[in-house]
């Protein structure tokens, strides 16, 4: 359900989230800051917004649809006051005419145009450092030039070995992980702390999505036939031998049906939010998440495949109310067909600012 949008207009203008001074006076945007946050009712935050200069829109990260700002008076101050549920972190930017930008009032940054919100009692993401706007995140500096004969093309594959190199772990859409969140970073405190031990990170990017991430689309025998070897041979310590696969949405899917279709390959998955309302042609249907619960992967694992070598940590975010039926069915029939399985709720929806401090605990429990 979309948020409620609130239009309160007091003498005091947004004291009641802290903020100071007339809204869009020179002392009130010398010390204005957002998002900001109070308590409404029993369950859930009302959020201010801030935005100068122009008519601007929130668009959120799968959570709601957009949000419109309202001027306040005739200066140049522009705001939306948002409910919020409890325990949300989300994505968002500001949408002017046809350009996207970051809030310019929020230090949490998400790539160059994207920002991150989180209500008060959203748990903390350790080790995920704050990143601005502006700021250009660091990446690792052995680079691949994979030419994929099975996939056509060819893509740039960073690897990086954190706390010198281990057990391999596969980033799926690869690019997001290293310049919108600072996956690298994460990953070397991570290790520093002790949660995890050394690893070897890959990013691999997306070039198609959707015909990559599919069931049969060829990626898992180039993955196991072309990349793998590279990595080997990089003269980056990295345990081939030793894989997990982290994937998302889309990502999480096809993480999934690796493990089926090879085990010997994938038997280590830190899956979240996993596609699984996915069949042939769901995703041309005006209603793609409306099909049966777990869609086609649920209908392979009725059929009780032997997953005892597996072992699989399953999150979602908790405010995705129409996915979680579709995991809920997956993450029942992969445990009843053997596998080990670690299943978790994230505070958010569809996003991947949600799912960055399940993808750490994942992983590391994913080696055991």
């Amino acid at each position: 359900m979309p948020p409620v949008t609130e239009r309160i207009r007091t003498e005091k203008g947004f004291a009641a989230f802290g903020l100071s001074g007339s809204p869009g006076s020179d002392a009130f945007w010398a010390t204005a800051r957002g998002p900001a946050s109070v308590p409404a009712g029993d369950d859930g935050w009302t959020t201010l917004f801030l935005w100068r200069g122009s008519p601007a829109t929130i668009g959120f990260e799968s959570w709601s649809e957009p949000v419109p700002l309202h001027r306040w008076g005739d200066t140049d101050c522009w705001y939306a006051q948002v409910s919020m549920p409890a325990r949300l972190r989300v994505t968002y930017q500001f949408l002017v005419a046809d350009e996207a930008y970051a809030d310019p009032f929020n230090p949490v940054g998400a790539g160059v145009d994207r920002s991150v919100a989180a209500t008060p009692d959203a748990p903390a993401q350790p080790h995920w450092p704050v990143v601005g706007a502006d700021d250009v995140l660091p990446v690792p500096r052995t680079r691949l030039r994979w030419n994929s004969e099975r996939l056509g093309g060819r893509r740039t594959v960073r690897v990086h070995p954190a706390g010198g190199g281990g057990p391999v772990v596969l980033l799926l859409d690869g690019d997001d992980w290293l310049y919108l969140h600072p996956a690298m970073s994460a990953f070397d405190s991570a290790v520093a702390s002790g949660e995890m031990p050394p690893v070897t990170l890959v990013f691999l990017p997306a070039k198609d999505r959707a015909a990559e991430f599919a069931y049969g689309s060829g990626l898992w025998e180039a993955v196991r036939d072309e990349l793998l070897p590279l990595v080997a041979e990089s003269g980056v310590t990295a345990d081939v031998g030793r894989l997990v696969v982290a994937g998302q949405s889309l990502g999480g899917l096809s993480a999934l049906n690796a493990a089926l279709e090879f085990p010997a390959l994938v038997s280590r998955v830190a899956c979240q939010s996993g596609s699984f309302w996915w069949t042939p042609g769901a995703p041309d249907l005006p209603d793609p998440l409306g099909g049966p619960a777990g869609g086609a992967v649920a209908a392979r694992l009725r059929e009780r495949p032997e997953l005892s070598e597996l072992r699989i940590a399953f999150d979602a975010g908790e405010h995705e109310t129409r996915m979680l039926p579709h995991c809920e069915a997956v993450e029942s029939l992969t445990e009843q067909a053997g596998a080990t399985v670690r299943v978790s709720r994230s505070a958010s929806g569809h996003d991947r600012a949600g799912w960055r401090h399940a993808l750490l605990r994942d992983v590391a429990w994913a080696l055991g």
